[in-house]
């Protein structure tokens, strides 16, 4: 199951990133958008980014574990059949519910659909709350797009134009709310991307590791109890 450990292709993406951030961070541009944005939401999305990121490497070390159980349990199950330990985690621990339904089955067909079901559910975990981070990110830069505008236009309304001093005050705070509109959309929509790279990795490497399972299942282990092998007698 190394195939499927998406461990090494997020450490990869995440050193690129980092890199990224720290040509950022050389060039000043980092420390331009923190004291250009007066609403501090940039720098709450970073930090929700951060957040998010080292939860994505929790799941990925969760999926990353389940693959090397599942392929311990295939290797289990073509060496000594399914009458026999078949291991720890999750994919083994849905070949011992296949088993048990078996039994009960008394010679019928074995129907793992809706065990499947649970196998998926389980295997995903909290994998949704990637999407509902990026979400959120995307909306936070949206909000901070709508106050940028706000801080932009308000001056505008009291604005006396023969007033040289009001008018340079007035494009100096329009200046400002630009800077906040653009900032926080900016770092929003790249979280978002971002983010969504990195849940889409797991994502991919969980669907692999649901696939083997099933091809595993449906192959080795529903075929020999449906035909009486040593599990279902």
């Amino acid at each position: 199951m190394r195939e499927r450990d998406p461990l090494l292709p997020w450490l990869i993406f995440t050193g690129l990133s980092f890199f990224a951030v720290i040509l950022l961070w050389y060039f000043g541009l980092i420390q331009r958008m923190i004291d250009s944005d007066r609403t501090y939401i940039s720098p709450i999305i970073c930090v929700l980014y951060v957040l998010s990121s080292l939860h994505c490497l929790w799941r990925i070390l969760v999926v990353s574990r389940e693959g090397a159980a599942a392929q311990k349990a295939s290797e289990l199950v073509a060496r000594d059949g399914i009458g026999a330990s078949v291991g720890a985690g999750l994919v083994a621990g849905h070949i011992r519910d296949l088993i048990t339904k078996a039994a009960h089955q008394r010679g019928r067909r074995v129907d793992q659909t809706l065990l499947l079901r649970v196998l998926a559910d389980r295997l995903k975990g909290s994998n949704a709350f990637g999407a509902f981070a990026s979400d959120t990110m995307l909306k936070l830069g949206l909000l901070g797009t709508i106050i940028g505008f706000i801080m932009m236009l308000a001056p505008i309304g009291g604005l006396d134009p023969e007033n040289r001093e009001a008018v340079r005050s007035s494009m100096s705070l329009m200046s400002d709310g630009m800077a906040v509109a653009m900032y926080t959309t900016l770092v929003g929509l790249a979280a978002s991307i971002l983010l969504k790279v990195q849940y889409s990795m797991l994502d991919s490497a969980t669907a692999k590791i649901f696939a083997f399972a099933v091809d595993l299942t449906e192959v080795h282990v529903v075929s020999a109890l449906e035909g009486g092998g040593t599990a279902a007698e």
